[in-house]
C-alpha cells in the first residue's frame, strides 16, 4: 500500500498521555508495566502499538481504553482528566467515546446481530426505535445489511468481526480501539478485516490497532514500539517498517 507513508496534517488532539506509570503488585513482586510512557493521539489518526510479551502493550491499551487507571501521570481524552476518574465516569467514556473490536469479537451467542450491535445504545439509555436503526445501519456500513438477523454461530469468522466494528461504531465514538483484530482470523478474512479498518480511517475515523505482527501493524501510518514498560520508538509505519527489516 503505497499511501502507507503518509501522514495527514494533526487534527485537534484527541488523547494526551504525560509520564504514565503503572505498577502491579502480585504477592512478593511488584510489576512496573508502565515506567513513563508519554505521547498524543490526534484526530484521523491511525495508530499501531506494538511490542513483544511483557512490554506493556496491554497495559497501555487498557489505559488507553479506560479500563483501567494509572499509578501516576495524566491522561486526558478530549481534554477530561480521566487519570482522576472513577469507575461509573469511566464506564461512561468507554461507552460514548471508545469502540472496542477484540481479537474473539465478545458477542452476545444467543443475541443475533442487530442486538449485539444495540448494546452500546442500551446502555446510552436510546429508545428501542432509534437503536435498531443505528444498529441497523451501522452492520449496513460493513457489509453486513443481510445478516441482521443472524446468530454469531450462524456468521463465519469474518462477520461476526464486522458485527464486532459495527457494534464499536455504533455510538459514534472518538476512537476505534482494535486488539489483535485479525488474531483468531485466516489471512485472506484478515486482509478484508483490514481494508473494512482503512475504509473507516478514511471516512475519518481515529484508529488505535494493538498487535504483535508486523504486516497487520504496516496498515497504520504511525507505529509506536514498546518495550520494558517505555516507548522505544514512535515512527511513520514507513519508517517503522524499515527499521523492522534490519532487527
Amino acid at each position: 500500500m503505497s499511501s502507507v507513508g503518509s501522514i495527514r496534517p494533526s487534527g485537534p488532539i484527541v488523547i494526551d498521555i504525560e509520564n504514565i506509570t503503572k505498577v502491579y503488585v502480585m504477592g512478593q513482586e511488584t510489576v512496573h508495566a508502565l515506567r513513563g510512557v508519554t505521547m498524543q493521539i490526534h484526530q484521523n489518526e491511525y495508530l499501531a502499538i506494538m511490542g513483544p510479551s511483557g512490554s506493556g502493550k496491554s497495559t497501555l491499551m487498557n489505559m488507553l481504553g479506560c479500563l483501567d487507571t494509572p499509578s501516576s501521570g495524566r491522561y486526558f481524552f478530549n481534554g477530561k482528566n480521566v487519570s482522576e476518574m472513577d469507575d461509573d465516569e469511566l464506564a461512561a467514556i468507554r461507552n460514548r467515546e471508545i469502540g472496542f473490536v477484540f481479537q474473539t469479537f465478545n458477542l452476545l451467542p444467543r443475541s443475533t446481530s442487530l442486538r449485539n450491535v444495540e448494546l452500546p445504545l442500551i446502555y446510552a439509555g436510546l429508545d428501542p426505535e432509534t437503536r435498531e436503526q443505528r444498529a441497523a445501519q451501522a452492520l449496513i456500513d460493513v457489509g453486513l445489511g443481510d445478516r441482521l438477523q443472524h446468530k454469531p454461530n450462524e456468521l463465519s469468522g469474518g462477520q461476526r468481526q464486522r458485527v464486532a466494528i459495527a457494534r464499536a461504531l455504533v455510538n459514534d465514538p472518538s476512537i476505534i480501539l482494535a486488539d489483535e483484530p485479525t488474531g483468531n482470523l485466516d489471512s485472506k478474512t484478515g486482509d478484508e478485516i483490514m481494508a473494512l479498518l482503512e475504509t473507516l480511517y478514511q471516512r475519518g475515523n481515529t484508529i488505535i490497532l494493538v498487535t504483535h505482527e508486523p504486516d497487520i501493524a504496516r496498515h497504520a501510518r504511525r507505529t509506536v514500539h514498546l518495550r520494558d514498560g517505555l516507548i522505544e520508538s514512535d515512527e511513520p509505519a514507513e519508517l517503522a517498517s524499515e527499521s523492522l527489516a534490519f532487527t
